[in-house]
């Protein structure tokens, strides 16, 4: 009786914040009420996870996991499924608990077929046990936020080991391209499907700078690659061992796919070779993959004064590196505007050495002008120098409003305005675009 009376308290006032907060128009109310909530019932994760009746949809890694949800939620929507989804892309244990209790009623009973929960690649570790998933969904392993995650063998190890526990009926879908989450799914006793790309026209020709799992995780020698499709993640082979890009069940060149670049090509599989799995038909699968709209700073765009703004988070070396490629092959030449904002609070990772891996010379060579503002503008704009920037075409702004005005006042009516936000300055970027933030 007393546990029901603190659920039912916790979930009414994480409603109350919920809506105070929307109505106020203070954010999307994703994390604060979950983080309350918590703190009032800490066993409220599992009690509301167990309510779902046809499972939990874990995504995880690095890059694309809001993106990939999203799809994948559309998807199943588009089935006739009820679902339940932590939409904002807040993935720690508070987001997870937010996006649960807004689909609850007042007395924290939960109606939904399937959750699909993004985590942060550093708590699914903590959160597996608690959550008991059917599907485990993982895209890739890239270096992010060193400072809080070390590298990445050492979350694939955690990763082994929590999954390792999970019954043996669990499916996990990992992307055969990338040769850690290659190697971890040989490591485990449930079923493990792989996806990647077999498109050799969206290689390209050498491995970036930015590269982190370039040696076989079997036996340490140097990965050979026949394609190399983004960052590590390509078709490899270790002449030492044998070890080499597993069998894919999903054949890439088969499906469109959402939004630009060759990373959204990673997310667009992924969804599809999951959906196959739960069993919808490919005329539902496509029909969503047509009518897809990006997730809010993720290829987002943005109207303002009738001019498009397109957000691209840019997180760590190989998102902006993708990003900038993106904004490369849509080539608008000296008509091009980029702004890139660097931050380094605690969302984004306090290290920013990694600016030094990206390759930010691709800007460069579109001879468009270039602005860089953020907590660490001053940081970003030395690394942009070395890149060689015409002098007139490099705009130095430490304050974010007047960076993004200057942006727009110089973006042609007919030419997009590209914004490459870390974390916490696309939540900024955000709100003073639209007047709304996160909270």
């Amino acid at each position: 009786m007393l546990s029901s009376l603190r659920l039912i308290l916790a979930v009414n006032i994480s409603r109350l914040i919920t809506f105070l907060v929307k109505t106020l128009q203070l954010g999307a109310a994703s994390v604060l009420p979950g983080a309350i909530a918590l703190r009032l019932y800490p066993e409220i994760l599992s009690l509301m996870c167990q309510q779902i009746s046809q499972g939990i949809i874990l995504v995880c890694g690095t890059n694309g996991k809001t993106t990939t949800s999203l799809l994948v939620k559309n998807i199943l929507t588009l089935q006739g499924y009820k679902v339940v989804h932590n939409e904002t892309g807040a993935n720690l244990v508070n987001g997870l608990v937010t996006a649960l209790i807004n689909q609850a009623n007042w007395q924290g009973k939960l109606r939904a077929d399937y959750g699909i929960l993004e985590v942060d690649e550093n708590i699914l570790p903590l959160v597996v046990d608690t959550i008991q998933p059917k599907f485990i969904l993982a895209l890739n392993l890239f270096r992010d936020q060193l400072d809080r995650y070390g590298e990445v063998d050492s979350i694939s190890q955690r990763w082994q080991q929590a999954i390792a526990n999970l019954p043996t009926e669990t499916i996990v879908i990992l992307n055969g391209d990338d040769p850690t989450l290659a190697y971890l799914g040989q490591n485990l006793t449930q079923p493990v499907f792989f996806f990647g790309l077999n498109q050799p026209e969206l290689s390209v020709d050498i491995l970036d700078y930015a590269t982190d799992s370039t040696y076989c995780p079997r036996c340490g020698s140097a990965l050979d690659y026949h394609h190399i499709y983004l960052s590590h993640l390509g078709d490899f082979h270790c002449h030492n061992c044998g070890f080499t890009k597993p069998e894919l069940a999903i054949n890439s060149q088969e499906w469109s796919q959402i939004l630009i670049g060759v990373y959204n090509k990673y997310n667009t599989i992924a969804a599809v070779l999951l959906s196959l799995k739960i069993g919808i038909k490919a005329t539902i699968i496509n029909q969503a993959i047509t009518q897809f709209k990006a997730a809010f700073g993720r290829a987002e765009e943005i109207i303002i004064d009738n001019k498009i703004v397109k957000i691209l988070l840019a997180k760590n070396p190989v998102g902006l590196n993708e990003t900038i490629r993106a904004v490369h092959q849509a080539n608008q030449g000296e008509n091009t505007v980029t702004l890139l904002v660097l931050n380094d609070r605690t969302p984004d990772g306090t290290d920013v050495s990694w600016i030094w891996d990206v390759d930010t010379e691709q800007l460069t060579q579109l001879q468009g002008k270039i602005i860089v503002s953020g907590d660490r503008t001053y940081d970003l704009a030395l690394r942009m120098q070395y890149s060689n920037p015409s002098p007139e075409h490099l705009i130095v702004i430490d304050n974010l409003s007047t960076a993004i005005k200057t942006a727009l006042d110089n973006t042609p009516m007919a030419v997009p305005l590209y914004i490459l936000p870390t974390y916490s300055a696309m939540l900024e970027v955000r709100q003073l675009l639209t007047g709304k933030k996160i909270l």
